[in-house]
């Protein structure tokens, strides 16, 4: 990585009982699976005590109990813009149940979200997550970020300039780390959506 350069690592969460249901998942706070917890340990194998400039982990159960399994529990920072997005009447429903009510081609990404966050105020978040990350380092390193698959999504596609809702076109599994760096002056995803079933 070249000298001054800034690598964000991209945490989600491990599994939970409403991710394995692909259930809408904001601001309600549950715990990972015993999976989860599986995944999150793969994590810490795979860091191996990496140092970080600074990690940023969101307030959500999920995300702190993947990040503290990981290792980082005792110098992450809680930060709230990391939350996943606010999906108001969707928090707790299935795509499919939402388009049972709403019709065959509702999506998060295009449809009103009732109750909650659009998807450029969740961008607006990420924008500031990525100013504060790259506050955190500013002679370089590597900044690392545990949240959720919406919020990472949609920061990689606002690292890229790409607008929020182009964060739709990034698959990320639970319990996978990705990494957005420079090439030259350029922002790029160096890595992405890197599991423990499949590997880069």
């Amino acid at each position: 990585m070249p000298e001054g350069m800034t690598e964000l690592w991209l945490v989600r969460h491990g599994e939970t009982e409403w991710s394995l249901d692909d259930r809408h998942t904001s601001w309600t706070d549950i715990p990972l699976t015993d999976h989860g917890r599986q995944s999150a340990r793969k994590l810490r194998e795979f860091l191996a005590g990496k140092k970080f400039a600074a990690v940023f982990v969101s307030p959500r159960q999920r995300a702190r109990e993947t990040c503290e399994i990981a290792g980082y529990g005792d110098v992450a920072v809680v930060e709230d813009d990391l939350q996943e997005w606010n999906y108001g009447e969707s928090e707790g429903k299935t795509t499919k149940q939402m388009r049972a009510i709403y019709g065959p081609q509702w999506s998060v990404w295009t449809d009103p979200i009732i109750g909650g966050e659009t998807v450029e105020q969740v961008g607006e978040r990420a924008d500031a997550m990525m100013a504060k990350s790259l506050s955190a380092a500013p002679s370089g390193g590597a900044v690392a970020l545990f949240a959720h698959a919406h919020i990472l999504r949609i920061l990689a596609a606002r690292w890229i300039s790409l607008p929020a809702v182009g964060g739709k076109s990034f698959a990320l599994g639970t319990g996978s780390v990705s990494v957005l760096g420079f090439e030259r002056e350029a922002h790029v995803i160096s890595r992405w959506n890197r599991g423990f079933e499949n590997h880069w």
